[in-house]
Order: C-alpha cells, then sequence, then structure tokens
C-alpha cells in the first residue's frame, strides 16, 4: 500500500499510468468488451466498477487540455444509451467538459492504438470509457 494511492490501483495500474505520455490512451472496458482481442497490454480489474476505478486513477492522471479526453462508445443503431453511465463517470472523474461518442468499430480501432486496456467490472452496456493524458503540471 502506498499513501495517497487508491487501494483499487493495482501496481500494473499504476505502473501503466506513469508509462503513458502526453496524448496516449487507456481505455477502461466493461466486463464484456474483448480486450485482449484488440490489445496486448490488458489489465484486470474484476469486481471493480469503472466509476470506481475512474475515482482512483483520477488523481494521479491529467487529461488532455489539447483534445477532448473523454472518449465513449456510442449505442448501436436501434439500441439506446443508459445516461446514468456517462453521469455516474462524470462524477467520478469530476469531469464536465465534452465526451467524444464513437461508431463501435471506431471505439475498437482506437483500443488498438491505446496504450493499455483495463478490464472492470462494469455490466452496464457501453459501459467502455478512453482517457487521453495530458500534461501534469509541475
Amino acid at each position: 500500500m502506498l499513501k495517497g494511492i487508491s487501494p483499487v490501483i493495482s501496481p500494473e495500474l499504476l505502473k501503466t499510468l506513469a508509462e503513458m505520455g502526453h496524448g496516449d490512451e487507456i481505455v477502461l472496458s466493461d466486463a464484456h468488451f474483448p480486450a485482449h482481442t484488440f490489445n496486448s497490454r490488458v489489465i484486470r480489474a474484476d469486481g471493480l466498477r469503472a466509476e470506481t476505478l475512474l475515482e482512483g486513477i483520477i488523481p494521479l492522471f491529467e487529461l488532455d487540455a489539447y483534445a477532448t479526453p473523454v472518449i465513449m462508445m456510442e449505442a448501436v443503431p436501434g439500441d439506446s444509451l443508459d445516461p446514468e453511465v456517462e453521469k455516474s463517470y462524470r462524477a467520478a472523474l469530476g469531469y464536465a467538459g465534452e465526451v467524444e461518442r464513437v461508431e463501435r468499430f471506431a471505439f475498437y480501432e482506437r483500443a488498438k492504438k491505446a496504450y493499455a486496456v483495463v478490464i472492470t467490472g462494469q455490466t452496464a452496456k457501453y459501459g467502455n470509457v478512453i482517457l487521453k493524458k495530458g500534461v501534469t503540471p509541475l
């Protein structure tokens, strides 16, 4: 255990967050996301809700100020989003800015290029979110 770091942040996740550079992206996926199909760097956080991880990550992670730093998957045509998912993620991040929504297969392409994918225990439909890292102020 380290002081000031949430116990939900595993050593592997802490190392990954520290390794990421400005503009790198990390995916926090729901439990259904095919993470191993799209990225070779996968961290498991089974049983943890995405909101819980977001609350643990955000004190350690500067969001990008030059691009939309929060990206979520849009609903497949004919399906619908639960607005509570985005609302809970915003609250966990303390974020009131723009959230970019991307089509499912475009989201998969971003996951391929992401620095890492964290599989959470989130079971909400469309519970996937990408965070883009910014420059940590001195």
